[in-house]
C-alpha cells in the first residue's frame, strides 16, 4: 500500500519535484504555526482569569529605590475574575503551576516525541498530535462552560497539553529534511521559522480579541481558546490528507529532487561536505585544530533526513549515539538559557506590562493591550531568526552568530527594563529589538544547527538521527523554558516592593545570557580558528 496521501496519488504523475516542496514548505510552514498559535492563549488570559481592578496611574518607575512608596491596593477578588485564580494571595503560584506543569510535560515529551516520530509515519505522528493538541486547548476553554473551579482539572489539562504539543517540532523538522538540501539551509529555515513567532502573534491577538471590556464581563474568556484548538484542529485533518513525508512516497529520488547538486556532484567528486571545517556551518568541534573530515561527497547533496536501502530506512540512531555528536551538548545547554529568556518573556511579558505600563500611559483596556504588546517581541524574533540564519549561511559560522546576537542582547534587555515601560514609542520599538536578539540564537539552534547536527559526519551508519537529535537539542532547551517563567512567578509572589521583583527578574535573564555565551566558548574558539585558516589561505592564493 502506497505511504502517500489519498489526494496526492492523483498528482504523483505530473506534480514536479519543486511544486511538492512549496507544498511541504508552506504545509509544515502552517503546522507549526498552528501549534504556537495553540498555545499562547493562555499567556494572555492570566490577566482575565484574575483581574487586578485597582490598578490606576501613578508615580511609580521599575527603577526607583524609594521603598517608602506602597504598592497599589488589591481587591479579595475580582468581578470578572475566575476561581480559583482570583485569590490575590496565590494566584501568582497558581498560574506559576500551570506554566511549569505544561513546559516540564512539553520538555519530557519531546525526548519521546523525537524517537517515536524516527519509528512512525510522521504524517499520522502530526495528524495525532494536532487533534489532541486542539482538544487540550479546548478542554482550558470549557472549564468556563462547565463551571469548573478545581485547579487540578486546569493542571492535568496543562500536562496532557504539554506532552501532545511535543509531537510537532520533531516532527515537522524531519518532514522538511527529508525534502530540503543543505544549501543555504540558514536562511531558508531561517524565513521557514518565522511560523513560532507568527503563531504567538496570531494567538495572542485572536487570545486578546476577546478580552476586551465587553467579553470579559460576558465571560467570554473561553472563545480565547476554541478558536485557536479550533485552527489547530482543522489543520490537522489537512495533514493527513496532503502531507508527503519523504520524497520515496511519491517515487522522487535524489536525483530528481535536486538536479543541480547531483549534476555537479557528477562532475566534480571532491567537494567537501557540510559538517567540514574549512567550508562549512559547523566545525569538527570534537577536534583541538581545524582538520578536514573525510567523507563522501554525495552527503553535501543529500536531504537531510536521508532515505537508502529499506534496511537502512529502519535504522535510528540511539539517543547516547546522538549525545556523543560534537557540538551537540554545547548546543543543547545554551539552548537550555536562550529559551529560558525567551519563554520568560513569552509567558511573564503580558502580566509585567499591565502591572507596569499601566502606571505611565493610558490604557481603556489593560488585558487586550498587554497582550497585544507583548506580540511584539515576537515580531522582531521573526527578522532575527531570518537575519541569523543568513549570518550563519554567509560566515559558515553558527557558533560565532549566536554569540554575537547574545551579546547583544545583553544590553537590549536592560535597556527595555528602564526605558520600555515610559511610552508607547518606547515599548514598540524595545520590544521589537528585544525579540530581534532574543529570538535569534533561539531560533538558530532549533533549525540550522539541529539539522547540521543530526546529519553529521559520525551518524553516517543511522539513517534517522534527525528527530532525535533534533529532540535532545529542543528538549534540553524546553527544561530552561520550563524554569525561566517558573522562576518568574516565584519572585513575582515574593513579599518584596515591585521594583526589586523586576531587578530579580531581569538580572536572571541577563545573567542567562550571559551563561549561553559562555557554553558556547569553546565552539566560538574552534569556529574563529577556522574562518582564520581561511583567510589565510585565501590571502596565500591571491
Amino acid at each position: 500500500m502506497s505511504k502517500a496521501p489519498l489526494l496526492i496519488l492523483g498528482l504523483r504523475k505530473t506534480t514536479v519535484s519543486s511544486r511538492y516542496k512549496a507544498l511541504i514548505w508552506v504545509l509544515t510552514f502552517l503546522v507549526y504555526l498552528s501549534y504556537h498559535l495553540s498555545r499562547r492563549p493562555i499567556t494572555v488570559v492570566k490577566n482575565a482569569l484574575y483581574s487586578n481592578c485597582t490598578l490606576t496611574p501613578g508615580s511609580w518607575h521599575p527603577n526607583r529605590t524609594d521603598t517608602s512608596i506602597p504598592e497599589l491596593p488589591l481587591n479579595e477578588s475580582c468581578l470578572n475574575s475566575w476561581a480559583p485564580f482570583n485569590n490575590p494571595s496565590t494566584h501568582d503560584d497558581y498560574f506559576g503551576g500551570l506554566d511549569v506543569a505544561y513546559l516540564i510535560a512539553y520538555a519530557v515529551g519531546m525526548f519521546a516525541s523525537g524517537h517515536i516520530a524516527e519509528r512512525m509515519n510522521l504524517r499520522y505522528f502530526l495528524t495525532a498530535g494536532m487533534l489532541l493538541s486542539g482538544l487540550m486547548t479546548m478542554a482550558f476553554g470549557f472549564g468556563y462552560l462547565w463551571n469548573i473551579h478545581s485547579f487540578a482539572y486546569f493542571i492535568i489539562v496543562q500536562i496532557i497539553c504539554g506532552l501532545v504539543q511535543s509531537s510537532g517540532w520533531p516532527g515537522v523538522v524531519a518532514c522538511m529534511g527529508n525534502w530540503f538540501g543543505k544549501q543555504r539551509r540558514g536562511l531558508i529555515m531561517g524565513i521557514w521559522n518565522s511560523h513560532t513567532s507568527l503563531g504567538n502573534i496570531f494567538g495572542g491577538i485572536i487570545a486578546s480579541a476577546y478580552l476586551t471590556s465587553y467579553w470579559t464581563e460576558h465571560g467570554y474568556w473561553w472563545w480565547s481558546f476554541f478558536y485557536p484548538g479550533l485552527i489547530i484542529m482543522v489543520l490537522g485533518v489537512v495533514v493527513f490528507f496532503l502531507l508527503v513525508p519523504h520524497p520515496d512516497d511519491v517515487g522522487i529520488t535524489p536525483e530528481i529532487l535536486h538536479p543541480a547538486e547531483a549534476l555537479r556532484q557528477s562532475e566534480n567528486s571532491e567537494h567537501s561536505p557540510l559538517i567540514n571545517d574549512t567550508e562549512s556551518v559547523l566545525p569538527n568541534y570534537g577536534t583541538e585544530e581545524p582538520t578536514t573530515t573525510e567523507v563522501d561527497s554525495e552527503d553535501e547533496h543529500e536531504p537531510m533526513f536521508e532515505g537508502g536501502s529499506p534496511a537502512n530506512e529502519m535504522q535510528a540512531v540511539s539517543f547516547i549515539g546522538a549525545l556523543k555528536v560534537p557540538g551537540v551538548i554545547e548546543f543543547s545547554f545554551c539552548l537550555f538559557f536562550a529559551k529560558l529568556v525567551s519563554y520568560t518573556f513569552l509567558y511573564w511579558l503580558p502580566q509585567y506590562i499591565k502591572q507596569v505600563m499601566i502606571h505611565y500611559v493610558p490604557m481603556s483596556d489593560p488585558d487586550a493591550t498587554a497582550g497585544e504588546l507583548a506580540t511584539l517581541v515576537d515580531v522582531g524574533g521573526i527578522f532575527g531568526a531570518i537575519f541569523a540564519g543568513f549570518l550563519a549561511d554567509v560566515t559558515q559560522s553558527s557558533a560565532i552568530t549566536c554569540g554575537a546576537l547574545l551579546i547583544l542582547s545583553i544590553p537590549m534587555v536592560w535597556a527595555y527594563k528602564i526605558f520600555g515601560a515610559l511610552s508607547y514609542a518606547n515599548a514598540y520599538g524595545l520590544l521589537i529589538a528585544t525579540g530581534f536578539f532574543v529570538n535569534g540564537p533561539y531560533c538558530l539552534i532549533t533549525t540550522s544547527v539541529s539539522a547540521d547536527l543530526g546529519t553529521h559526519p559520525s551518524l553516517a551508519n543511522s539513517a534517522k538521527a534527525l528527530a532525535t537529535v533534533t529532540a535532545i537539542i529542543d528538549g534540553t532547551g524546553s527544561i530552561g523554558a520550563a524554569l525561566g517563567p517558573g522562576l518568574s512567578a516565584i519572585v513575582d509572589g515574593l513579599n518584596k516592593p515591585l521594583s526589586e521583583r523586576m531587578d530579580i527578574i531581569f538580572g536572571m535573564l541577563i545573567g542567562s545570557n550571559l551563561l549561553a555565551l559562555v557554553l558556547l566558548s569553546r565552539l566560538i574558539y574552534k569556529e574563529a580558528l577556522v574562518l582564520k585558516a581561511k583567510y589565510k589561505s585565501r590571502r596565500y592564493a591571491a
